[in-house]
């Protein structure tokens, strides 16, 4: 995992915040199947394919399939102001994280210095990257480049950026860690609460599709298996219950903990999972009986490393999101994470019960989160 931090200035010394179990309190979407949450829930209830034909002249690549958020654009989504040199990526962790502020109302930023934002990401844009880059290899100099269009060359610009647009000042991180960056931001903003860093947390992770990144991941597939690619934004609140109900909003689930662990060799990576499974619900006190629904990446041997952590005879409830989103990299788990709740916000976990979120990255790490009703 790699990461970029940046600490604003939080002004007077602030008290610790409350203990108290973290919940999601609410939860925002900017995916392939539109803007909001509805719109995520609506598709994956109908179990509808959010895969369309790419036009190989507008996104020439490897791959003839992907899953975009329809009709989005930066100057569409948040206006022509501030918008002229925001790259995509940005534009989708900005807009995600404004549609969940304008949900919640202003009691979120009534002290915005107690309120922290936690962004997972790929690479940044690799988009901007490459583009920068290229500029300064033709141009006339090298360092003929637009300045403008440098800070979307930085991997912490989406997380900064939206903290600015939506007047956010208290602690600002960007984490990375391929496919299971949305369980690492989700266990880097517990930790941030736990530490008394701030009240509340602001959380996801956000990926674009572009033909950069597509031959990057083409490439990196080694020849395994390439899923049709996916991007969009996923952002949710978590706050202490206690702060959730003074503020009338309903928890939609409790986070009980997240673990993770590391393999060596391909074939250890389920055996790894399986470990991390059974770390995770002794560390939380419940047991796996308890888990009735689990919403895997779709690696290779996954689900069977979960079922090797429940009774025999165990069968959850599955939600699959890569056929449906195709791969979202970086964004990945926190789309998993979103289902969960989104089944939470329907009835589809009852009292008692538990959630996994779970994946298994090609880069040698395995990683699951527990949630509970």
């Amino acid at each position: 995992m790699s990461g970029a931090a940046t600490l604003q200035d939080p002004g007077p010394a602030a008290p610790a915040a409350p203990a108290g179990e973290l919940v999601f309190s609410a939860w925002s979407a900017v995916s392939p199947y539109g803007a909001g949450r509805a719109a995520y829930r609506a598709g994956l209830a109908a179990a509808e394919s959010a895969l369309t034909a790419l036009d190989a002249t507008d996104h020439p690549g490897p791959y003839q399939q992907a899953a975009l958020v329809p009709e989005f654009s930066a100057a569409g989504a948040l206006g022509k102001k501030g918008t002229r040199t925001m790259d995509r990526l940005t534009a989708l962790a900005v807009s995600a994280y404004g549609q969940l502020l304008q949900e919640c109302g202003p009691d979120v930023v009534e002290r915005p210095e107690r309120l922290a934002l936690v962004l997972g990401t790929g690479h940044g844009s690799v988009q901007s990257i490459m583009d920068f880059t290229r500029d300064s290899l033709t141009g006339e100099r090298p360092y003929l480049v637009d300045p403008a269009r440098f800070p979307n060359t930085v991997m912490n610009r989406m997380a900064g950026q939206s903290a600015i647009w939506h007047g956010i000042k208290g602690p600002n991180t960007s984490v990375a860690g391929g496919w299971l960056t949305g369980l690492l931001a989700l266990g880097y903003a517990a930790r941030l609460h736990r530490g008394g860093h701030c009240d509340r947390v602001l959380c996801g992770a956000a990926e674009e599709y572009s033909t950069q990144r597509a031959w990057l991941e083409w490439h990196a597939a080694e020849g395994a298996a390439r899923p049709p690619l996916g991007e969009g934004g996923v952002v949710w609140l978590l706050e202490p219950a206690a702060r959730a109900s003074a503020a009338g909003r309903t928890p939609l689930a409790r986070l009980l903990g997240t673990r993770f662990r590391a393999y060596h060799r391909p074939e250890q990576a389920a055996d790894a999972l399986t470990a991390c499974v059974r770390a995770v619900l002794a560390d939380a006190g419940a047991s796996a009986e308890s888990v009735r629904v689990v919403a895997p990446l779709g690696t290779e041997g996954e689900e069977d490393a979960v079922l090797g952590a429940l009774p025999s005879g165990a069968d959850p409830r599955w939600i699959r999101c890569r056929p449906l989103l195709g791969d979202t990299s970086a964004a990945a788990t926190a789309f998993q994470t979103a289902a969960v709740l989104a089944l939470a916000e329907e009835g589809g976990l009852p009292p008692g019960a538990t959630a996994l979120v779970t994946g298994i990255d090609r880069d040698g790490t395995v990683g699951c989160a527990l949630l509970g009703a």
